[in-house]
């Protein structure tokens, strides 16, 4: 039997708190403003007891609550978590989601990107909680959606990150010719509700991402340029396809590490992007500290 367990998570909007469970809850999108409207989620019924309780948002693996203003989360949100690690493990069901073979209506298109070598896909649902790159079949044994992706001869990689997936080709098709193929694949794909990384592979994503965070000991100018990173260039690459992580930062050569995924990685354009984007950023915000900024993969 699963184990579950709860993290709260800040929202933009401090009268709504995310309760992101271990495990997947439902395959659907749900909101529930009040008891009545919850009549087929035993869980959204059972919060709307608490008084302080506004509206009940159930999505893949988290619940959203929004509160009245009776309250601050602050003072009520241990004792939420905890309600809900003792609902989900007394197995109790969270949403009478329907056993019939009717599909989702998912919606998916395509997106160009810098990158003429790579395709964005993007759907109108989360379809997974976190970034997951393959470079060939055999790194997508966790993933079906991958797997199935790369029996098109045509695809090289395929990079997964919340709504949408990166597709990069090799140079023996063209997007006008293969683009449609592919949206429809992966509409059908996510409207069927299949699993696009299994719960495993993202346990262990979560569990490995946890120790590196605890595992690394950070300097404060690496500290400073993870903050940059994430607050400012990631959301741009992000909109693109892509994504950037940190390495590292070489003190003596005022170096900066970094690798490119995605529609990032082999980009013509990435080079300028690094140089006249990421590396005047960095060098504006932390003066002498940052020399250069170079992609170890590219």
């Amino acid at each position: 039997m699963k184990e579950y367990n709860i993290t709260v998570v800040q929202t933009n909007n401090p009268k709504i708190l995310k309760f992101e469970a271990n495990h997947f809850l439902v395959k659907g999108n749900y909101e529930f403003k009040n008891i009545d409207e919850a009549q087929k989620s035993p869980l959204a019924q059972q919060l709307f007891y608490l008084p302080f309780i506004k509206t009940v948002y159930v999505s893949g693996n988290f619940v959203a609550l929004e509160r009245f203003d009776i309250v601050e989360w602050e003072d009520v949100k241990d004792e939420v978590a905890q309600q809900l690690v003792e609902y989900l493990n007394a197995g109790q069901l969270v949403v009478n989601e329907e056993t019939t073979n009717k599909k989702e209506a998912i919606t998916v298109y395509a997106e160009v990107t810098p990158n003429p070598a790579v395709m964005k896909f993007v759907a109108n649902k989360k379809i997974v909680p976190t970034i997951y790159e393959f470079k060939n079949i055999d790194e997508a044994k966790d993933s079906k959606l991958a797997q199935e992706l790369f029996h098109f001869p045509f695809v090289k990689e395929v990079f997964i990150d919340q709504n949408y997936v990166s597709v990069s080709k090799y140079d023996m098709a063209e997007w006008e010719d293969v683009t449609l193929e592919l949206r429809e694949f992966i509409r059908n794909f996510l409207a069927d509700g299949k699993e696009v990384v299994s719960e495993k592979a993202m346990e262990v994503t979560k569990n490995s991402s946890n120790t590196a965070a605890l595992g690394k000991d950070y300097d404060d100018t690496s500290l400073q340029i993870i903050d940059i990173l994430e607050e400012y260039v990631k959301p741009a690459v992000a909109s693109d396809g892509g994504n950037i992580l940190f390495q590292s930062y070489e003190e003596d050569s005022k170096t900066v590490n970094v690798i490119l995924q995605g529609a990032c990685s082999g980009c013509p354009s990435s080079t300028f992007t690094l140089k006249n984007g990421i590396e005047t950023m960095l060098k504006n915000m932390m003066g002498d500290k940052v020399n250069e900024v170079v992609a170890i993969n590219g």
